[in-house]
């Protein structure tokens, strides 16, 4: 008489060992270009909160001939906007604005670091540098340049 012998079912232990190798390796390269994405994303906001301000700077310079001080108007302290990941400032006196981040609640690249963007007129032409002192100069935002 013969006797039946059940079919195997199922994943073996090996196979399900594989399955959470690649797993594994798949995370290890994802997980780095997502913490890269999310600091930039972050500092992408600081730059973009500066908009306002730098428009505000570079109408009163073409109108007054100067830089507005924080008495005369407009008052570019108004322009000081605090957001999710920053808090930007104006330095009347030469129309500096500073996007700082903070110390908390962003990535570790982040954390503490400074993107400057410093006026210059040249033959009526209005243009903003921008600076930054990031150590890990991939997350910089286009056209920002590590200070010197």
């Amino acid at each position: 008489m013969k006797t039946m012998t059940q079919k195997q079912q199922g994943f073996t232990l090996i196979e399900l060992m594989i399955v959470v190798a690649i797993i594994g390796i798949l995370a290890a390269i994802a997980l780095p270009a997502y913490q890269d994405y999310t600091a930039r994303a972050q500092a992408s906001e600081a730059v973009s909160l500066t908009a306002a301000a730098k428009t505000g700077i570079a109408e009163y310079y073409q109108s007054e001939g100067a830089y507005p001080v924080k008495d005369g108007t407009p008052d570019v302290t108004a322009f000081g906007v605090t957001g999710t990941y920053s808090v930007v400032t104006v330095e009347t006196a030469t129309g500096v604005i500073s996007a700082k981040m903070n110390k908390t609640g962003v990535s570790k690249d982040l954390q503490d670091r400074t993107f400057t963007f410093t006026p210059s007129v040249k033959d009526g032409a209005f243009k903003w540098t921008c600076t930054h002192d990031l150590v890990n100069k991939a997350i910089a935002p286009k056209g920002c340049k590590a200070k010197a």
